[in-house]
């Protein structure tokens, strides 16, 4: 599983503006929402309880959180860069500016798995990171997201 397989060019947000962890999610709902057609509500839901669990800001600015839904047929990606970094309780007590929210069907543990290491390697990657931060455009962001190891100027 390639992240093209679960992140769409539709699924980037470029320039996410939120004061907060709360705001962050719902934003992140409401594209997920317009994407698999779930109810945006459901998924924030989901996401909020899984936080609750503890934060998904893995750290180095980042935060992956996920969630399973019922009715999902695959997994699905949402990729946002913040335009403020804002405090997400990581683990390294960092503010987080890149976000990789993943939804998974409630019965595809493996697949779900499979995805958070991928973004995850992805996420950990100094250079990615790096190239995501820079990007300017929804397609910039998609392209080092789908293919980091491609020359891509943003």
């Amino acid at each position: 599983m390639g992240l093209e397989e679960l992140l769409s060019a539709d699924g980037v947000i470029p320039s996410l503006r939120a004061r907060c962890k709360r705001e962050v999610l719902s934003a992140l709902a409401e594209r997920a929402s317009e994407l698999i057609g779930v109810p945006a509500e459901t998924i924030r839901e989901t996401l909020q309880e899984r936080e609750q669990l503890g934060s998904t800001g893995v750290g180095r600015g980042v935060a992956i959180p996920h969630g399973k839904i019922e009715g999902l047929s695959q997994v699905v990606g949402v990729l946002a860069r913040l335009e403020t970094p804002v405090d997400f309780d990581a683990v390294d007590d960092q503010p987080v500016d890149l976000v990789f929210l993943l939804l998974a069907p409630v019965n595809a543990t493996a697949a779900h798995l499979k995805a958070l290491a991928k973004v995850s390697r992805l996420l950990r990657d100094d250079e990615a990171r790096q190239a995501l931060r820079g990007a300017k455009t929804a397609e910039a962001l998609f392209a080092i997201a789908v293919d980091p190891g491609r020359p891509f100027a943003a």
